[in-house]
């Protein structure tokens, strides 16, 4: 059935530039005789991607020893890891007369500038040189009465009267007043305290005096922490050394060569016995000051037999976890973000910690590598968002966390690992996650050693990625060890991570004895699991399909419908000024850099798809599902243009991840 369907290259590609016209089709599908014909030939699957990353340098030699006269091509690298000096657009490479935000605002004599300010306050004079308009219809005005964007929205035509006077449905706009539609905002205020280093961390400094504390019997402690006030930088903390962890002997030891634990880790509240000075108070002290608030008491995270969708870096953005949640997701997390920078009050970072109103149970996920910046970070977000549980990254593998000690590489740090753990749990009033892979090490397991620690530290779950660091996403998931695993962390729940594409994979993973599924960089999910980025980036409907028992054979027409929906989450969640229209496009081409590996039930050999397997070219069933099933970055452009008209001058896109696991 799927042969019907098979096709070269050069056709794919010569019918995606016909258009879906008759003759296109007929020069990608061909005729009965030259189906037969090319079978296991030209249409078998594309080569497979190069092994070693030296085969180029020795392919290279061989070519050069081949002729003097004639050279041969140079072959490309194997694509791996992230397209790291890929071209960045922005504001200004697409836009470069702005209108003053002031006059957007309607209070233009009130610019903080004024004559100084580089921006146009003239109306008249930015919409001579404003692009046009990319339709009639905007979905803010629509949706909410009023667009804020005013004269600087790309749909402006639907909301704009007499004198450029933005229009207001007054009816519309009553019905959201007061609601808040997104939380865990950065108030201009919070992060004025955190830039000026002037918020108060009451919890973390009495934890990390602990741990600076001298035993009785000598023991230096947490020398490394030392009495760190607010001010103190992380590069002050000791820095790992690059190979960490690449060898048998770094796999979880302590890194102090025997020296005692501080005795923060038996008792985190330092007292007048201990030696030092008593804490100073300012008013009464009550029971709640003094005393810890024990395990039992803490709020329990109750996602047994709910669908949760992993942190996904890029793509697991606010309007993507708006589709998942429609298509049935029940627990969300906002992406990976770096403890540090939320310290330093960056916008960008503390933009990944927003909720949507319609996320129920919502996370956050923080990487670090330190006791003191990780705990000051938890206090902070325990007292600054309103979220339902908090999960520390440790199965990030890429080098740019690893050799700064966060990611894995805190597998080999216990000592550093059980500070971080213990101190975030203390100051948190939610629980407190862990999400770890199998080991380091391709052939070393260590999770199992790991597991029953974590638990003994305060964690309320742990997630296991079937992965080592040096496997990355290349190798399949080892369930069994993940079995092993569950047992071993028993009465803790634990989650299981791993190419999980279809319900058929996730309930295979249910009776291995895990709690959950998590999908992470695949496409898993599953009752009471995760539901990582990749799978559901590759089929977010995939929530749905584990829901209803089946596999749903979503036509071209509705899984643009998604893309519509997507579209319209951006534009109200970054904007429908052209900043906004093209962030929107550029996360819209990252999705699809993922969403183009699905392949329609209807046209598979056999079910259900593998998340590896790489197919041949095929033509699909009509013009919109061949150009989606493309792995050509002008064929995402064109459907991004689609959706939110044509792109900018010199507009460039290179996808963040190269996806080495698609293989």
């Amino acid at each position: 059935w799927f042969r019907r369907f098979v096709t070269s290259k050069e056709q794919f590609h010569a019918y995606l530039r016909a258009n879906g016209e008759p003759g296109g089709e007929d020069g990608g599908r061909g005729g009965e005789e030259e189906e037969e014909e090319e079978v296991g030939s030209d249409r078998s699957e594309p080569p497979a991607k190069r092994g070693r990353l030296d085969d180029h340098g020795q392919d290279g030699e061989s070519q050069e020893d081949a002729g003097e006269g004639e050279k041969a091509p140079v072959e490309r690298k194997r694509a791996r890891g992230q397209n790291k000096s890929r071209p960045c657009m922005k504001p200004n490479h697409y836009e470069k007369s702005r209108l003053c935000p002031s006059v957007t605002q309607g209070c233009a004599e009130k610019c903080y500038f004024g004559p100084r300010c580089r921006f146009l306050h003239d109306i008249s004079e930015y919409m001579a040189v404003k692009p046009d308009d990319l339709g009639h219809s905007c979905v803010l005005f629509e949706t909410f009465g009023k667009c804020i964007y005013g004269v600087t929205c790309r749909f402006a035509k639907a909301h704009l009267g007499d004198g450029y006077q933005n229009i207001v449905n007054t009816d519309l706009a009553k019905k959201w007043e007061g609601k808040l539609l997104v939380r865990n905002n950065l108030s201009k205020d919070l992060q004025h305290q955190l830039r000026k280093k002037k918020f108060s961390f009451k919890k973390a400094d009495e934890y990390l005096r602990s741990l600076a504390k001298p035993h009785s019997d000598g023991g230096k402690g947490g020398k490394a922490l030392g009495c760190c006030g607010e001010d103190q930088e992380v590069s002050n903390c000791t820095t790992p050394q690059e190979g960490l962890g690449d060898t048998p002997e770094c796999s979880v030891l302590p890194e102090e060569g025997g020296d005692p634990k501080p005795a923060a880790l038996q008792s985190p509240v330092p007292t007048e016995g201990e030696g030092g000075c008593p804490i100073k108070t300012a008013g009464p002290v009550t029971d709640e000051d003094i005393i810890k608030l024990r395990l039992c008491e803490k709020k329990k995270l109750e996602i047994q037999g709910k669908l949760y969708l992993a942190p996904l870096t890029t793509c697991g953005n606010l309007p993507f976890r708006r589709i998942c949640k429609r298509f049935g997701a029940d627990v969300t997390c906002g992406e990976m973000a770096v403890c540090t920078n939320l310290l330093q009050g960056q916008s960008s970072e503390w933009a990944l910690l927003k909720r949507h109103h319609t996320e129920d149970v919502f996370g956050v996920q923080l990487e670090g590598a330190f006791p003191d910046t990780m705990t000051k970070c938890a206090e902070l977000l325990n007292q600054t968002i309103d979220v339902d549980f908090v999960d520390i990254n440790v199965g990030c593998p890429i080098d740019l966390v690893y050799k700064k000690g966060g990611g894995c590489a805190l597998m080999t740090r216990s000592n550093k690992f059980e500070q971080i753990v213990r101190g975030m749990n203390l100051v948190l009033d939610v629980p407190l996650t862990v999400k770890i892979r199998t080991g380091v090490q391709e052939k070393l397991n260590v999770a199992h050693k790991i597991i029953p620690k974590i638990r003994e530290w305060g964690a309320s779950m742990v997630t296991l990625h079937g992965r080592s660091r040096e496997q990355r996403y290349t190798r399949v998931a080892d369930w069994d060890y993940i079995a092993e695993c569950a047992k071993i962390a028993s009465p803790m729940p634990l989650f299981g991570n791993g190419d999980i594409l279809s319900y058929e994979d996730a309930n295979q993973a249910m009776q291995m004895g895990v709690s959950g599924i998590m999908i992470a960089r695949q496409v898993d999910c599953i009752s009471p699991l995760l539901l990582g980025p990749i799978g559901a980036l590759i089929k977010p409907w995939l929530f749905t399909e584990i829901k209803e028992q089946r596999h749903w054979d979503i036509s071209s027409s509705e899984r643009f419908d998604i893309l519509k929906d997507f579209t319209n989450y951006g534009l109200e969640h970054w904007g429908s000024d052209t900043q906004g229209v093209e962030k929107t496009r550029k996360f819209l081409l990252e999705w699809l850099s993922f969403l183009c590996r699905y392949i329609p039930v209807g046209l598979l050999e056999h079910l259900p798809q593998k998340i590896n397997e790489r197919p041949p070219y095929y033509i699909g069933r009509d013009y919109m599902e061949t150009l989606m099933a493309s792995q050509n970055v002008d064929d995402w452009i064109k459907i991004s243009e689609l959706l939110l008209g044509p792109v900018p001058t010199s507009f460039t896109f290179l996808p963040k991840h190269k996806a080495n696991s698609y293989r």
